[in-house]
């Protein structure tokens, strides 16, 4: 994305990552490079925000500096098939082409097959960013072969799920022989019938047995432990530590340990005896790490996985075909193949490809993933239609107006996403905690070992190793760098399935502190068009259709919103229509005409004065619709006074329940609106609402704003307007109604794509479980954290030392003297992070 004055914004998918520490690690690595000004990373998302200085991205300097600091940048693959080549030259052409779009970083094409193999970086580079590359080099492209309609989805989940096959495969094999390990760990198992032949040896005598324990652990420290090794060592050279330095370092101590106690019981026990040296083994400690570690990391890959289905549940409901008119007949082509202007079909129970606006026949459609609501709304010719919404009934042609990412749903996508990816405020705590976590939890680890070495119970350096081993399998951050992005995630998706657009996470986090909601009247909490409420007639001069009747006849044609009003009632009520002759506007008063054969004068109450017809009795009526906030239009006949019709902006249905319920969640509503202050007045009485800011202009609205705020207090500004943009970008927090105006949505913090103010109600308690999720998993992290380090480091072993020893039932746990079994250690690792994701999950099915 490239701003108006040449700066950009990307987004880059980072591999490699596993803990709080890493997102440190690579936003350094990126804020490293020249150009880049800011670098924001997103350890659940898996993605890097780069903000960079006018000019071309320094995609391999980016590329080469993630690779530096231990992890890479993520590339997809699409096969395109090109039309236009004809000889070898064409084949150059087309691959320079490809080349020179940022974002991809090879091109490879095969003229037989006449098919274009792109690697990119998703988000830098796309499906339409490669046809307009090639057409703009002569040639066309007619088809992919691969990649689906949306390659960076596609990719997000392919990737997904081979790194959650990844680690169930050595999870499984690191727990099945981290068992067989803690088996054959126990001397009355080796003598066991059928042990040999379960070993596939003859075990004769106990000397070789640690060997074969020894056999079966190398296999789990160095294949299933593998990722470990890879992301964990490098960052030492680098003089960094992550969540995989601390398993690699802490399997290893206990790994290496066990082997070195192996060759020196067979070469030399007596030395070991002669130093006080336990010669008990830990290949089934350092193997059930290993295997639980990575048991966590695949519940989370998992759970993470599931984060994200709000955004593939919307891409998903794009149909991948349409059928366009082209000379007279339907055809079906590609979604991504439709251009602005084409004629489009939709037959009842299909979905819209793109978006438009019906140019014959009719519908009820289903536009609840745009809005939220369930009911269908009904489309007829003229009105706009939007992609991914379902046609329900009818058979209607649609001209297409947005395709691509302009339409309706690629930018629910792209809020979605930023809001997903971008960093709330609380995360700060997490971030400085996490950058001298890990290396804080080194010096702890390795002043346990040495306390304990020298001044522990015998045998001191098996407790020792056992205790760098717990501490430093325990502590690792994973936790603390899943807290906030998996609840931003998933409230940001959940916000997006009930119509909800959230721009950001600070967005989502200042929400939740808001106590004061001010509603725009017009459009917000009404309906922003006058319609009919009262019908007065005076006494002997007819009933109210005919007063309609001849109201209606002498306003048809108008579009006056008072005038069509007036024929919609007329309407709705089965009136039927007279025609009118001698028409005459009065411009700001009302309109005269003649019906029948009589005249009829229809306007404000002044008007009829001014002609000399009283109002007579009608005079109670008028000063009664005038302060209950309505418009009377006077109705006379041949100059006398017929009746009068009342109109006002009519109130939503849901306005008077929902102010209540903000009332209810401890706000205070404010009525804002340019209307006079007794309209304004008796409308507010009727919803409930104490506080009223009446007669304000555009203008004004930011100075009730600033006024509220200069009150210490917290501003939800709710509106639908062009004049309410100003106010929504004052507020501490911008919501824009989705029916509005396109500049108050781009002024608001948060999109109700709905038109009801009970999204206003869903969109601050969506904020405020968000919160609380952020507060519980933070907790969690930190409490766990405090209480088992020193639990690991051997904090307990006073304590079971004046019980006279550990209780029975907790010796696995504890052993015989007090210290923390280091596969507890990495149980309690793991099940930390899986409890954070999945206590943001919660989320997906609360009530909001």
């Amino acid at each position: 994305m490239v701003d108006q004055e040449g700066s950009a914004s990307i987004v880059l998918p980072i591999a490699g990552m596993t803990c709080a520490a890493c997102v440190m690690h690579v936003e350094h690595a990126l804020r490293t490079v020249p150009g880049v000004t800011e670098a924001t990373v997103n350890l659940a998302t898996e993605r890097a925000s780069v903000s960079l200085e006018p000019g071309p991205v320094p995609l391999a300097a980016l590329q080469a500096s993630v690779a530096e600091a231990g992890y890479g940048i993520a590339t997809a693959d699409a096969a395109l098939d090109v039309g236009g080549m004809t000889c070898a030259a064409c084949v150059m052409h087309v691959e320079h082409a490809l080349r020179s779009v940022p974002g991809v970083t090879d091109a490879a094409v095969n003229l037989a097959t006449e098919r274009a193999r792109v690697q990119y970086v998703p988000g830098l580079a796309g499906i339409a960013e490669f046809r307009h590359a090639l057409e703009d080099g002569g040639y066309r492209m007619v088809g992919v072969a691969e990649a689906g309609r949306d390659a960076a989805a596609e990719v997000e989940r392919l990737s997904r799920t081979a790194e959650i096959r990844y680690f169930r495969n050595r999870c499984a094999f690191a727990l099945a022989v981290g068992l067989l390990l803690l088996l054959g760990s126990f001397h009355p198992f080796q003598s066991l019938p059928g042990a040999d032949w379960l070993f596939g040896l003859t075990l004769s005598s106990w000397e070789i047995w640690p060997w074969i324990l020894w056999g079966l652990a190398t296999p789990v420290q160095f294949w299933a432990g593998w990722p470990f090794y890879t992301s964990g060592l490098p960052a030492l050279r680098r003089g960094t530590a992550n969540m995989h330095t601390l398993v690699a370092l802490g399997s290893t101590v206990a790994y290496g340990y066990s082997g070195a106690i192996t060759a020196i019981s067979t070469a030399a026990p007596e030395w070991l005896a002669e130093r006080g040296i336990g010669t008990g083994l830990y290949f089934d400690t350092a193997a059930l790490i290993i295997g639980l570690i990575l048991l966590g990391r695949f519940l989370e890959a998992r759970a993470r996985g599931r984060t994200s289905e709000a955004i593939r549940r919307l891409i998903g409901l794009q149909p991948n075909t349409a059928r366009v008119l082209k000379e007279g007949r339907e055809v079906e082509v590609p979604v991504m193949e439709l251009a602005v202007g084409d004629v489009a079909v939709v037959r009842p129970g299909e979905s819209i490809p793109v978006d438009g606006e019906i140019v014959e026949g009719s519908s009820a459609v289903d536009e609840s993933m745009l809005t939220g609501e369930s009911m269908p709304v009904d489309k007829a010719a003229g009105q706009p239609v939007y992609g991914a919404t379902l046609n329900r009934t009818g058979f209607f042609r649609f001209r297409v107006t947005r395709i691509g990412e302009e339409t309706a749903l690629a930018r629910i996508i792209r809020l979605v996403e930023e809001a997903q990816g971008s960093r709330a405020p609380i995360q700060r705590l997490a971030d400085r905690v996490a950058a001298v976590f890990v290396p804080a939890v080194g010096g702890v680890a390795v002043a346990a070992f040495l306390f304990w070495l020298l001044l522990g119970p015998a045998p001191a350096l098996t407790y020792a190793v056992l205790t760098l081993v717990a501490v430093l399998i325990i502590a690792c951050p994973c936790a603390l760098g899943l807290a906030t992005p998996t609840a931003i995630i998933v409230g940001a998706g959940k916000g997006a399935e009930r119509g909800i657009l959230i721009r950001s996470a600070p967005v989502l986090e200042k929400a939740h502190q808001v106590d004061t909601v001010v509603l725009d009247k017009t459009g917000t909490l009404t309906e922003g068009r006058p319609v009919v409420t009262d019908v007065v007639t005076r006494s002997g001069s007819g009933c109210e259709q005919e007063l309609l009747r001849l109201a209606a006849s002498a306003e048809y044609g108008s579009e006056h919103p008072l005038a069509v009003a007036i024929v919609a009632a007329a309407e709705e009520r089965g009136v039927e229509l007279a025609d009118v002759s001698n028409f005459a506007a009065l411009p700001g008063q009302g309109v005269t005409g003649e019906i029948n054969g009589a005249q009829v004068m229809l306007g404000s109450p002044s008007l009829l004065v001014e002609q000399g017809i009283m109002p007579g009795p009608l005079a109670d009526d008028l000063a009664r619709l005038t302060s209950e906030g309505k418009t009377p239009v006077a109705v006379a006949r041949d100059g006398v006074a017929l009746g009068a019709i009342g109109l006002a902006d009519a109130v939503k249905p849901d306005a008077q329940e929902s102010v209540a319920r903000l009332r209810e969640l401890g706000l205070e509503v404010v009525m804002l609106t340019g209307d006079n202050r007794q309209t304004a007045r008796h409308v507010a009485d009727d919803l409930g609402i104490a506080r009223v800011e009446a007669e304000t202009l555009p203008g004004d609205k930011v100075a009730v704003v600033q006024k509220l705020q200069a009150e210490g207090r917290v501003v939800a500004m709710v509106g639908d307007g062009i004049n309410d943009a100003p106010a929504l970008a004052q507020a501490d927090v911008g919501l824009a109604m989705g029916a509005g105006a396109d500049v108050a949505m781009e002024s608001a913090d948060i999109t109700l794509m709905g038109n009801d103010v009970g999204s206003v109600i869903t969109a601050l308690r969506l904020s405020r479980q968000t919160m609380r999720a952020i507060k519980q998993n933070l907790f969690w992290a930190f409490f766990y954290n405090v209480l088992l380090i020193p639990v690991a480091a051997g904090a307990l072993y006073p304590v079971f030392a004046a019980l006279g020893g550990v209780p029975v039932g907790l010796e696995f746990f504890f052993g015989d003297r007090g210290f923390l079994n280091p596969v507890m250690a990495a149980l309690a690792m793991a099940f930390s992070s899986v409890t954070v994701v999945s206590n943001s999950l919660r989320l997906r099915k609360a009530g909001v």
